[in-house]
């Protein structure tokens, strides 16, 4: 029997892809020579922006930077947890001075709490927050030093996990949160080496385990409040699973969005008071 679901409020750091471009390739999914209808972006962004707003949430904006095509991508600019937030250092130059506008951002907006970081991590792409701890991905981009860092500064413990499919170069394409309160996840298995396979399955033994075709229809890129789990619309065969265990899926298509690497949880960080 699927538990009780019940919704929370949350707050989301959005970015509108008015720059949105793939001019060079970071990761698998990028290509400079297929061109990015930007309009399409921007209109489909614009979608999963007031589907946020219909079910309860609110979205603050971040500036578009000329010259960043991958700001829209906020979820890796920083983690914020309690008010704190704890900045990013991109692994990529192109991708730096996002780190910049991001923590700018914060403290014009009254938040005391700003880390620079030391090591190399990239936000809430590789760091997921549930209550009691944090999940840290490492691999591909976050420096593992990174993970020792964040746990000082939030006072929180992190457990790293190891990603060896380059398809999934951040943990937030391979796993998800739907319940930070319970501490409920889906996860992509093969995404991670054997031993972090048993830590999460350790840690989480009823978790929903994805198909390869959903999470590479990024699927895993998801976002829920504790009730409606927002995902893309082509991951259809976690609409099911979700439905089982009491979750409302709720598809959208942010496809364009796709081509950067990124979907519905990489454009959406969440500001957690």
């Amino acid at each position: 029997m699927a538990r009780p679901r019940s919704a929370t409020p949350r707050r989301y750091l959005m970015c509108p892809p008015a720059h949105f471009t793939v001019r060079y390739s970071l990761n698998p999914w990028m290509d400079p020579a297929k061109p990015v209808d930007t309009p399409l972006a921007q209109a489909q962004w614009e979608q999963l922006r007031e589907v946020y707003r219909s079910l309860g949430h609110t979205v603050e904006e971040l500036a578009p930077v000329p010259g960043l095509p991958d700001m829209v991508f906020t979820a890796d600019g920083a983690t914020v947890a309690d008010g704190r937030v704890f900045g990013a250092r991109f692994a990529h130059p192109e991708r730096e001075p996002e780190a910049e506008a991001h923590l700018a951002w914060f403290a014009a907006h009254g938040y005391g709490h700003l880390h620079l970081p030391v090591h190399i991590n990239e936000g809430e792409g590789d760091l997921a927050v549930t209550a009691p701890f944090l999940l840290a991905g490492r691999g591909f981009r976050t420096n593992p030093l990174a993970h020792g860092e964040a746990q000082e500064f939030f006072g929180r413990p992190v457990i790293g996990l190891e990603l060896v499919d380059p398809r999934f170069y951040h943990l937030d394409l391979a796993l998800a949160v739907l319940d930070d309160a319970a501490g409920e996840v889906a996860y992509y298995p093969p995404a991670f080496s054997p031993g972090s396979r048993e830590v999460l399955r350790r840690l989480f033994p009823d978790a929903l385990v994805a198909t390869e075709e959903d999470a590479l229809a990024f699927g895993l890129n998801a976002v829920s409040d504790g009730l409606h789990v927002v995902l893309p619309q082509a991951a259809a065969g976690l609409f099911g699973p979700l439905r089982e265990r009491g979750f409302e899926p709720v598809g959208v298509d942010v496809s364009e969005l796709h081509r950067g690497g990124g979907s519905v949880k990489c454009c959406s960080l969440e500001l957690r008071e």
